[in-house]
């Protein structure tokens, strides 16, 4: 399916925001710990677990690639690289992005079933699947990252939907 058929809503995320927003998900994550290690989901989950380790202060980092979807559709996520001596993942923090239909999670769950998943963003239909997120967004919403855009103009809504 086509971003277009299915995103009704744009939610454009600044790096100033994204940054508050992560800092905000590693004073939920702080009581939890402590930590062994951060793993990211790459890629949308480098930043934010870039900001979660150093605000933790855990120095131990890794990353599981999960390929599932590009700016256009969504396909099935498959795992190109595990992260590496974690066993069943208990003490391990693992950070992602977003989690949207929760492809992405569900195959992280299996690789790290007693993992803690902490997401920025969530959506309903992946949010069961995560243990901590910080910001819920509609399911029909496709969120802008700072990584994904640049700055230029924007006609305003009025005149972008014909009323003008």
């Amino acid at each position: 399916m086509a971003t277009g058929e299915r995103y009704q809503k744009g939610f454009p995320v600044s790096w100033d925001q994204l940054h508050r927003d992560a800092k905000a998900l590693a004073w939920r994550l702080m009581e939890l710990g402590p930590w062994k290690k951060v793993v990211a989901i790459t890629r949308g989950g480098l930043v934010p677990a870039a900001i979660i380790a150093r605000e933790l202060d855990v120095r131990l980092i890794d990353t599981v690639c999960v390929a599932g979807y590009d700016h256009q559709q969504q396909g099935t996520a498959r795992v190109l690289k595990a992260a590496e001596g974690n066993g069943d993942g208990a003490g391990v923090l693992v950070i992602d992005d977003l989690v949207d239909t929760g492809a992405t999670a569900r195959v992280v769950r299996e690789l790290l079933p007693k993992a803690h998943l902490a997401t920025v963003y969530a959506k309903p239909a992946g949010r069961p699947l995560v243990d901590t997120f910080v910001t819920e967004v509609s399911q029909d919403t496709w969120i802008f990252f700072p990584w994904d855009t640049e700055l230029q103009f924007v006609q305003p809504l009025a005149k972008s939907n014909g009323n003008g």
